[in-house]
C-alpha cells in the first residue's frame, strides 16, 4: 500500500484567522486517512487558540523533520521562538517574522522532497519582512523559490469542483492590469495552464475558454480595443 501524501501547512498570521482554520481542519473527523498532515508553525499559538476556540486539545505529534511524521494524527514542526505573543487583530511585525520563518522552513522541506505539497494559510502581506520577503504575494515568493526556467512563472488557478480559473494578472492594481496585458503574456499562460490540466488534473483533453477585460468583450472597440488588440490574436496563436 503506497504511503498517503506528506501535506505540509504553514501558519500565516498568527494574529489572524490562520489557526482557526487550521484547527478545525485537523480537528475534522477521519482527516489522517486522507493524508498525513504536518504544520509548520507553534504550538504555544496553537494552545492560545485552542483555548480561545473553545476546543478539545489537539494531539499534536511534535517532530523535528517529516521524516518522524506519524500518519495517524496531525504533525507540528516548531517554527518560532516560544516567546511570540499573539495579539489578535493586530498587523505588528512580530507575527510577519513568524509567518516567513514558517514558510521558509515548509519551503526547504518541499524542494528538498521531504513533502509533497504545500498549503499556506493566510498572511499580511503589510507586516512581511520586506527586506526578506520582497513579494507581493505566496504566488510570487513560491515562483522566485522554483527557480523557474527563463520564460516560465508561477500560474495562480482559482477552483471549486469542475471550474478552474487561473489569471493573467495577479496582486496588481486593477488601473494597470489593461497596461500589463500583452498577447505573448497570455499565450504563455494559456499555455502553463493546458500544461496543468493534464499533469496536476489528470485531464486529457482540456477545454478552455479565455475572458474578455471589458464589458461586452469591448463591443467591437465601443467600450475598449483590448479585445480586438490584443486577446483574441492570444486567442487565435493558441
Amino acid at each position: 500500500m503506497n504511503e498517503k501524501a506528506k501535506i505540509a501547512f504553514t501558519h500565516g498570521d498568527i494574529n489572524g484567522i490562520s489557526y482557526e482554520i487550521l484547527l478545525k481542519l485537523l480537528s475534522t473527523k477521519d482527516i489522517t486517512k486522507l493524508f498525513t498532515p504536518i504544520v509548520y508553525g507553534s504550538a504555544k499559538v496553537s494552545a492560545y487558540y485552542r483555548k480561545v476556540l473553545e476546543m478539545d486539545e489537539m494531539p499534536w505529534n511534535r517532530i523535528e523533520n517529516p521524516k518522524e511524521a506519524s500518519e495517524s494524527e496531525p504533525n507540528l514542526i516548531n517554527c518560532v521562538s516560544d516567546d511570540l505573543i499573539v495579539e489578535m487583530g493586530k498587523a505588528t511585525p512580530e507575527a510577519g517574522i513568524a509567518s516567513y520563518e514558517a514558510l521558509e522552513v515548509a519551503m526547504k522541506d518541499l524542494l528538498a522532497g521531504e513533502v509533497d505539497a504545500l498549503v499556506t494559510a493566510p498572511i499580511n502581506k503589510s507586516i512581511m519582512p520586506h527586506d526578506r520577503f520582497p513579494y507581493k504575494g505566496h504566488t510570487a515568493y513560491l515562483g522566485a523559490k522554483c527557480h523557474l526556467e527563463k520564460g516560465q512563472s508561477p500560474l495562480m488557478i482559482l477552483m471549486a469542483d469542475r471550474l478552474k480559473v487561473a489569471l493573467v494578472t495577479e496582486h496588481i492594481p486593477l488601473s494597470e492590469v489593461s497596461k500589463t496585458l500583452t498577447k505573448e503574456r497570455i499565450v504563455a499562460k494559456v499555455k502553463e495552464l493546458h500544461s496543468s490540466l493534464i499533469r496536476d488534473f489528470a485531464i486529457d483533453n482540456p477545454r478552455i475558454a479565455v475572458l474578455a477585460l471589458n464589458p461586452h468583450a469591448g463591443d467591437i472597440g465601443l467600450i475598449g480595443d483590448e479585445e480586438k488588440r490584443i486577446i483574441l490574436p492570444a486567442v487565435e496563436e493558441c
